[in-house]
């Protein structure tokens, strides 16, 4: 009875080893996807914080610059005599800083070299998040969520839009400024930033299955994503087709 009463109990090394093969496997299993729900949450409110913080930055603007058709922010593209695109970054710059920058807080300024070697700016927010202009016109933006440096680098659109970059534009057309002002830009007339809709034929399927913009894996460059997202309420939805990452 003496011995049974100090008798200690105790777990061997092979049920040890078990039990941290079992923690092993289910935090492999659990913890990639609890850090993909904390990526698509930081995604989702970001863009929601940036499409609403440009647009009030735009109609500040437009109180104290006019209507944004008469300003001289527009730059367009423009060839050499090899027929390439000029790079117009210090042009878009210029137009920025006297347009829209006045109007945001905490903002700061990089200049960086893309994966085809063209010069372009970020613009960063004091959360981390940035966007750039297309290195050759101001119409259209590329807003990054997270780790702008790395996703600019990536070769091909279609690796970094919607997922690790998200396509807007502004480009309020009218007659004076594109004599194209046909359905193709119809869900840009009259509005500030918003996501990359150009061509859109309205139709939610061509949202992702649209060979040139949509969001399929297919697809050549992903520009329609940022819409899908935002006509969930700036939530990603369930059938989002790609996986967003930094």
């Amino acid at each position: 009875m003496k011995y049974i009463k100090n008798l200690k109990f105790a777990f061997t090394l092979a049920e040890v080893l078990i039990t941290i093969a079992i923690i092993g496997v289910v935090a492999a299993l659990t913890i990639p996807g609890i850090l993909q729900q904390y990526t698509e949450k930081m995604t989702e409110a970001r863009l929601a914080k940036f499409y609403s913080m440009m647009n009030q930055a735009i109609q500040m603007s437009k109180v104290d610059n006019g209507a944004p058709e008469t300003w001289d922010y527009w730059v367009t593209d423009e060839y050499d005599d090899e027929d390439n695109l000029i790079n117009q970054s210090d042009a878009t710059d210029a137009a920025f800083q006297k347009y829209i920058a006045p109007y945001l807080k905490g903002i700061s300024k990089k200049e960086v070299i893309d994966f085809e070697g063209n010069k372009r700016f970020l613009y960063f927010f004091p959360d981390g998040s940035a966007f750039a202009y297309v290195y050759h016109q101001i119409r259209d933006w590329e807003f990054f969520p997270y780790k702008a440096e790395n996703c600019i680098t990536f070769a091909e659109k279609k690796e970094r839009l919607g997922i690790c970059s998200f396509a807007f534009e502004f480009y309020p057309v009218n007659i004076s400024m594109s004599s194209n002002t046909d359905w193709t830009w119809k869900y840009l007339m009259g509005k500030g930033l918003e996501p990359t809709l150009h061509r859109w034929d309205g139709e939610v399927k061509s949202l992702y299955n649209d060979q040139d913009r949509g969001c399929s894996i297919s697809s050549a460059s992903g520009g329609y994503c940022t819409a899908i997202i935002a006509k969930n309420g700036w939530k990603i939805p369930d059938d989002y087709p790609r996986k967003i990452r930094y």
